[in-house]
């Protein structure tokens, strides 16, 4: 079922010849969580998924080239809560093993997803930068232009930026609806060189709800494939958004609806 949802995405994308993210299916498989499911080898597991995941790209020969599998990590708790967050040496000591089985793995980058701290993020990003690989950050954002904890994305990109080397390849925003995204990049505080060069990805929910709205919802709330691509291709062509995808609520619907509404341009 897995590997026939990867390549309705992969299908996607080979037929409008944009070239794409695809993420191994890790954001949960870090020590703790691993250990709690009984399955104790970090390494064994986020290779095994790797592996599974470029083994299906490995079928698009002529496009495997346009292909860039991706480590993907997440936040040690509950994304939505972001009291849970781990301090940043917490994180940087968490995350490290997973870090580093994945860059053994092969894959091209890693990538920390649906990150709501500061603090986790700083620690993420450090641990991430010492296993030899590019990475990125990226981050739940409020429509006013903070992290779900109030720090300011600016002033934690900044932070990152200046203290953690090397520092990320890009940043991205994901989990929130593309017109909620709009408005926290669009911020006095927000609307900068540096966010607009720095942040360069959305993988946006369908979804218009708060996080704290859509914890325990006890049904997939979802716009319209056609509405939400309108929203998404918007973000592209205001602000520059170059890397666009979809997160909770979507499906292959939508990401279909946004290349085609791409390649009309």
């Amino acid at each position: 079922m897995l590997a026939s949802i990867y390549r309705g995405y992969l299908d996607i994308g080979k037929e409008s010849g944009h070239p794409m993210i695809v993420l191994a299916p890790t954001w949960r498989a870090s020590p703790t969580r691993l250990a709690a499911a009984g399955l104790g080898s970090v390494e064994r597991v986020n290779r095994d998924c790797v592996e599974f995941l470029s083994s299906i790209r490995d079928e698009y020969r002529d496009f495997v080239g346009s292909v860039f599998v991706g480590g993907l990590m997440g936040c040690a708790g509950n994304a939505y809560r972001p009291e849970e967050a781990l301090s940043a040496e917490e994180a940087e000591t968490f995350h490290r093993p997973q870090a580093e089985a994945l860059a053994r793995s092969g894959v091209d980058f890693l990538m920390a997803s649906t990150i709501p701290a500061a603090t986790e993020a700083i620690g993420i990003a450090r641990a991430m930068s010492g296993a030899g690989c590019p990475y990125v950050v990226s981050y739940i954002v409020r429509g006013n232009g903070t992290l779900l904890d109030g720090t300011p994305l600016a002033q934690t990109i900044g932070t990152i930026d200046s203290e953690v080397t090397p520092k990320p390849f890009f940043y991205m925003v994901n989990c929130v609806h593309p017109l909620v995204y709009e408005q926290a990049i669009s911020q006095p505080d927000t609307d900068s060189v540096t966010v607009r060069e720095r942040v360069l990805g959305l993988q946006a929910n369908a979804s218009w709800k708060s996080p704290e709205e859509l914890e325990g919802l006890e049904y997939l709330d979802s716009e319209e494939p056609e509405a939400f691509a309108e929203s998404m291709v918007r973000v592209h062509d205001r602000l520059g958004t170059k890397v666009l995808g979809g997160c909770c609520g979507t499906d292959h619907r939508h990401i279909r609806c946004i290349a085609e509404l791409l390649e009309r341009k």
